[in-house]
Order: C-alpha cells, then sequence, then structure tokens
C-alpha cells in the first residue's frame, strides 16, 4: 500500500496549470501519453490485479478491510447474530431436550384404572347396579411400587352422587406400567382429601422411581412437560412452558390450592400424571386445568415439594395428621362487623366438644383477631398460621368478648 500511495502522489502532481496549459498540453499531448499516462494506467492494472488476489485471500482480506460483516457466533447448535438485530435458534436442541425428558421419566409413570359400583334409583322408584369407570395418571415413587396420584382419581366425592344414583367408593384400582400392558391390581395406601393427594401400591419390584426437582426453584418460562394418560391414551407427552408460579386456585368443591400454571395440555386421564422440568425431573403433580369457551392452555400442577410430607404420613398412618383447634368461623369484614356491633376478625360460630378450644375456654360468639402475635381477618389466615405448626404446640389467640380483648393459649390437638 506504501507503493501504492507514492505512485498516486506522484500522479498528483503531474497535471498542468495555468491560463497557457491547454495550448501546452494539445502540443505535446503524445509525449504526455508515453511518459506519464501510460506507466499510470498500467501502474493501475497491477494494482487492481494484486488487490483481486488478496481478497481471494480470506485473511489478507481481513487485514486489508477488516470484517465489516455481521459476525455469526455458534454455541451448542444455537446460532445469534452478535449485533443483537437477529438471532437464529436451531430447533434441534429443543427437539433433543423433549426427546431426552420423554425418554427419562415416561417409564416412571403409570396409568391407573378404577372400577366403581353405582346404585341408582330411578324416577319410578327402580333400582338397580351397575359397574363405571374411571381412569387417571401415576408417578412411581419408590423402586417397590409406591405411587402417588391425585384423590380424586381413586376417590369419589358426595358431588358425584345425588338423589338418583350413589357412587361408591372404588371397588378395584389397577396399574399398567410403561411398555407393560400387565394390568397390576393395586391397594389403596392412604388419600388425602384436603391436598387432593392419595398413594396407592403395587406388588412389584425393580420399578423405575423418578427423579424430583425443587420445585420452589421453578421459573416463569421455563420448559414443561405434562406427562400422563389423558382420555386412555397411555404415555403421552405434551410440552410448553411454566405460565406462572404460586397460583392461588379454588376448585369446583371450595378446595384451594396453591400452583404452578402451565400451557402444556393437560385433559381428563392427565391428574395424577407428572409435571416435569428439562432434567426429567418432576416439579409438580397434575392436578386441574381451566376448561370453556375462549380458554386454552390454561392447567396447574399441584408443586412437589408440598407432596412430599403428606406422601410420607399417607404411607406411615395411611392419613395426614395435622394440627386442630376444634372451631368453625365466619369472617368479618368491615362492612359486617359495623353492622353487627363486633370487631374485624373470625367470628366464632361453634366450638367442638372435647376440642382443644374448649378446654382453652373459647367460647361460641368470641372473636379472634390475633394469632401468635399477627393481625388476622381470616379463616384461612387462622389455618396457615395452625398448619404451620405440628400437633402439641401452642398457639396465642387473642379475642374479643363483649367487646373486652382477652389472650387464650391453647394445645394444638390432633385433626380427627
Amino acid at each position: 500500500m506504501e507503493e501504492n500511495q507514492n505512485k498516486e502522489t506522484k500522479f498528483k502532481a503531474v497535471p498542468v496549470t495555468g491560463s497557457s496549459s491547454y495550448n501546452k498540453t494539445h502540443k505535446t499531448s503524445s509525449g504526455f501519453g508515453k511518459s506519464v499516462l501510460l506507466p499510470f494506467i498500467s501502474g493501475v492494472l497491477g494494482c487492481s490485479l494484486v488487490i483481486g488476489a488478496c481478497f481471494g485471500v480470506p485473511s489478507i482480506k481481513e487485514r486489508i478491510i477488516g470484517n465489516s460483516t455481521s459476525e455469526i457466533s455458534t454455541t451448542n447448535n444455537n446460532t445469534t447474530q452478535s449485533d443483537g438485530y437477529v438471532q437464529q435458534i436451531a430447533l434441534s436442541n429443543y427437539s433433543d431436550t423433549a426427546v431426552y425428558v420423554a425418554n427419562k421419566i415416561l417409564p416412571s409413570i403409570v396409568g391407573i384404572k378404577i372400577e366403581y359400583t353405582i346404585n341408582a334409583t330411578s324416577f319410578f322408584g327402580r333400582t338397580g347396579t351397575s359397574t363405571a369407570t374411571a381412569s387417571g395418571s401415576g408417578i412411581i415413587i419408590s423402586e417397590d411400587g409406591y405411587i402417588l396420584t391425585n384423590n380424586h382419581v381413586v376417590s369419589s366425592t358426595s358431588s358425584e352422587s345425588n338423589s338418583y344414583y350413589q357412587i361408591s367408593e372404588a371397588k378395584k384400582v389397577t396399574v399398567t406400567l410403561f411398555n407393560d400392558e400387565t394390568e397390576y391390581e393395586a391397594k389403596i395406601v392412604g388419600k388425602d382429601e384436603q391436598t387432593d393427594l392419595a398413594v396407592i401400591k403395587i406388588e412389584k419390584d425393580n420399578l423405575t422411581k423418578a427423579d424430583f426437582a425443587d420445585s420452589d426453584d421453578v421459573k416463569v418460562g421455563e420448559f414443561a412437560m405434562a406427562v400422563g394418560n389423558p382420555i386412555n391414551m397411555d404415555s403421552t407427552v405434551t410440552t410448553g412452558i411454566v405460565s406462572a408460579v404460586n397460583r392461588k386456585i379454588t376448585d369446583s368443591e371450595g378446595k384451594t390450592f396453591t400452583c404452578i400454571q402451565t400451557d402444556a395440555a393437560i385433559n381428563s386421564g392427565n391428574s395424577g400424571g407428572a409435571l416435569v422440568n428439562s432434567e426429567g425431573k418432576v416439579i409438580g403433580i397434575n392436578t386441574l386445568k381451566l376448561s370453556g369457551t375462549g380458554i386454552e392452555g390454561i392447567g396447574f400442577a399441584i408443586p412437589i415439594n408440598s407432596t412430599t410430607d403428606i406422601t410420607s404420613q399417607l404411607i406411615q398412618y395411611s392419613k395426614v395428621k395435622r394440627p386442630y383447634i376444634g372451631i368453625s368461623g365466619i369472617n368479618l369484614d368491615d362492612e359486617t362487623a359495623k353492622r353487627y356491633n363486633l370487631v374485624i376478625g373470625i367470628y366464632i360460630k361453634t366450638v367442638d366438644n372435647f376440642s382443644s378450644a374448649e378446654k382453652a375456654g373459647l367460647k361460641a360468639g368470641d372473636v379472634i383477631i390475633e394469632a401468635n402475635g399477627k393481625t388476622i381477618k381470616t379463616m384461612e389466615e387462622l389455618n396457615d398460621i395452625k398448619n404451620s405448626l405440628n400437633i402439641g404446640d401452642e398457639i396465642k389467640l387473642k379475642v374479643n368478648r363483649n367487646g373486652n380483648d382477652k389472650e387464650v393459649t391453647l394445645t394444638l390437638g390432633e385433626q380427627p
């Protein structure tokens, strides 16, 4: 380049200037072409050939003009443009993740079939008995046959019966394993209506136990796969993301759950199956979905962390032992409290006989306004504090009785 610059400088110094230049140039044109123009053209052609050859070599080209094009970097088969304007993602990574997760979790998911007896009474008073079946899913939690599922999968409820028919408790529960058409009869080990969880067991060893993740670490937007047996289609997987965490949901029976929300398709029969992360680890148990006109992709799973203590108690005691106060109450908001000349809090409607509440001296008509030093206004808030304690622990309540505040200390009993 230094040589080319010298030639260019020499050429620039040559042009004729002054008023008499035209005549002088015209007369001596032949000499000018030989002495100046021809060497210049030859030099330009030579430089062009050299530069063209250099541009054909990438390393030389980069040294001459630098890399002016957008740089593309590749990491783990995903390509992203460094200037931030365009991002290209290889779908092979997403596909490989889904394949890995499905292969890992499917051997730990079972299909569950339940048989019920229906005692029906016709409009004319005639009675009859028939058998009905239902299906769901479950998660293998031990190599020796313990399976976690939903209570509503294996248990009938009062809402499923009416004056014309009564549905019995499950009279037979069978389980099918992944890639195994054999039906294994299962027994119900324990179930809990409050958390909608149940544990069943089959007599078989060397099963593939599911791995659990820490559901407290689940983040909105992360990969999620729902696995189960929707509408009797065994071993079905659907994928999506975590749409929300700590979502408060009230079911058709009035029970409130704190759930993981997902847009992975959850259908009838998915109940009791697993919601898993990109590592194939269970983050929740598929339990609920919203359905109706204009509703799509809104399903819910019980976080797996909230099931571990329940599961161990169901296996050990066939039930969940919960602390118990022994009252029924009505929430008093500001408007209701003013109407009846009471304070805001929980109005005690009834006190159970022989309960901790009765032993501590609580009475119907008292209004609970504090629990363990915390102001409370609803039964849900009281239950949250109570359920954070153990049977035998003490809880301090402040109640308002006839306009006067009174502190009461009671020892939590076991919920009957």
